[in-house]
Formats: structure tokens, sequence, C-alpha cells
């Protein structure tokens, strides 16, 4: 039991049997026979050995390291379970945002389209007889047409097409 431990308890913390015997201040040969079982450390040396590994005595000597990694193997399992879980959870916030922020955006651009076409446009009643309003009424009637009656119709194609994608790439 003291061998496997003693090799675990090394290779846990990333030792060589050469980092292991400087720590310990004794040669590299020695630990080998500790860990192949041909010798034991004595006490003084068990409790040196606690202080460098950061466990008990009495870990090293009977406990079955092996086990207890498997639990934290366990436990740091069931951690990234939480994570991923609380990360599904926010993507999903994320998407319903999304979705939603869309469908306010089509509402809104419908209603803009259909107070435009309730209240008519301001350039119909104008005199056309000066040049000057002449041009403006032109240049306004075509910023209208290109701004507020065609892009609406494009913005509702494509807030419809993206939330058709986001909803289907949902399930």
């Amino acid at each position: 039991m003291l061998k496997d431990n003693l090799k675990t308890l090394r290779k846990n913390k990333g030792f060589s049997q050469e980092e292991l015997s400087v720590k310990l201040n004794v040669v590299r040969q020695t630990i080998s026979k500790w860990e192949s079982g041909l010798s034991v450390p004595d006490a003084e040396m068990l409790i040196s050995m606690s202080e460098v590994f950061e466990t008990s005595v009495s870990t090293i000597l009977g406990e079955n390291i092996e086990e207890k990694e498997k639990n934290d193997m366990k436990v740091i399992s069931e951690k990234l379970e939480i994570i991923n879980e609380q990360l599904s959870i926010q993507q999903k916030q994320r998407r319903k945002r999304t979705i939603s922020f869309l469908i306010i955006l089509v509402a809104c651009v419908i209603l803009l389209f259909i107070l435009l076409a309730v209240l008519g446009s301001p350039y119909q009643s104008w005199d056309y007889s000066n040049t000057e309003w002449s041009i403006i009424g032109t240049l306004w009637h075509s910023f209208e047409w290109v701004f507020f009656k065609v892009a609406p119709i494009i913005v509702i194609v494509i807030t419809l097409i993206l939330s058709i994608f986001f909803i289907k790439r949902n399930k």
C-alpha cells in the first residue's frame, strides 16, 4: 500500500523521482526502493513526505488514494455538468431575447408602414409651380418611397427569415 500510494502521490504532484529526492534530501535510489517496496521510510521521513505532498501520514500509509482520485473525477465531472447546464440555459435565454427582439422589430416596422400609409404624404399638398418645392417634393417622394415603403418590406422579409432560422436552430 505504501509503495503504491507514494508513487501515485509523486505522479499527482508532477514530481520525478529525482525531484522528490531533492525535496526530501535523499538519493534517487532511495525513492526507487520505497516505490518498489524494497525498503520503507522512517517516521521522520514520513512526516517530511506528508509536508511535501500536502497530505496526512495516514493517507501515505494506508488510505487508498486511487479511490479518492476517482471521487475527485466524479466531483469534477459533476461540476462540468452543472457548468454545461448553465451555459445551455444562458444560450436558450439569449435565443429567446433575440427572437423577442426580432418580433418587436417586425411589429414596429409593420406599424410604421401602416402609419405612413394611413397618414398619407405631406408633399402631395405642396404647390409645385415653384421650382424649389418641385425639387424638394420629388426628393422627399423618392426618400419616402425607398425608405418607408420598400425598406419595411425588405426588413420584414429578412426578419422573418432570421426568425425562422433561429426557431429551427433552437429545436
